[in-house]
């Protein structure tokens, strides 16, 4: 587990509303493709941030449900669609989804499965849920391709291994064709979204991952602190040297029940 402290939280703030999370979340709602009049299905739904952007894409005929276990998540999703009477934020996650007798024309999962411990559960629930020829946009780190540049190759790569553990399944992309096709979905694409940066920007990708990461494996007695805290104080140091380098690659797997 991860324990967020107020500085952390702050500055997941300001990445959420930066360009790469923002491009993230973008790109998924491009996959997807909503349509007005369509019911949505936002699964782990968080913050409710891509939950207001596919309400309008669907407009007031439509409807979007937002499925998240985290009261505070929910609290604020709630807070955020105010507005949008076409909106529901509900108490459910992958594999026990609430949607009743509603049948959905899409859903969109992003940075979900990749926390599921079963996986070909969520797959047949939403299939279950999903109406003949309805579309699937699932998105998630392929957390192997990390390439980060550091002084200390070692180093990095026992953070890099630590961060790991933090996901159920950190290479998600990769498994999921083959579980999509056993889950009765057809795979149209599986869409790659990289990100790289050169320099350390405060909403950045890299800077949000960098807070989250040495905090993780302090927490969890998987570095210790004074190795965690060098391997932070690094990239700052290369940053300000004009030799950073960070590239992650996310996928998207777009797919329609058969």
């Amino acid at each position: 587990m991860l324990k967020f402290d107020t500085e952390t939280l702050r500055i997941l703030d300001v990445s959420y509303h930066g360009a790469d999370i923002i491009r993230r979340r973008m790109e998924n709602m491009a996959a997807l493709a909503p349509q007005p009049g369509e019911c949505i299905l936002d699964l782990g739904c968080g913050q409710g941030l891509m939950t207001e952007e596919l309400a309008r894409a669907v407009g007031p005929t439509g409807e979007v449900i937002g499925v998240d276990p985290s009261p505070d998540m929910r609290s604020q999703a709630q807070v955020r669609c105010a507005g949008y009477p076409n909106v529901r934020i509900l108490d459910g996650g992958a594999g026990d989804i609430p949607t009743g007798d509603r049948v959905i024309d899409g859903a969109v999962s992003l940075q979900v499965f990749e926390y599921l411990q079963d996986i070909p559960a969520a797959l047949a629930d939403l299939h279950g849920k999903m109406r003949q020829g309805g579309r699937l946009a699932i998105g998630d780190m392929q957390w192997q391709t990390l390439s980060w540049s550091s002084d200390d190759p070692e180093r990095m790569t026992r953070m890099q291994l630590a961060w790991e553990r933090h996901v159920a399944e950190p290479g998600v992309p990769a498994m999921l064709p083959a579980a999509l096709e056993k889950a009765g979905f057809q795979l149209v694409e599986l869409r790659p979204v990289p990100f790289a940066a050169c320099s350390l920007r405060p909403d950045g990708l890299a800077f949000m991952l960098m807070h989250l990461m040495r905090a993780y494996a302090i927490q969890n007695d998987l570095m210790p602190a004074q190795d965690a805290d060098a391997w932070f104080a690094e990239q700052e140091r290369r940053a300000a040297a004009g030799t950073f380098f960070f590239s992650l690659t996310h996928f998207i797997a777009i797919a329609f029940k058969r």
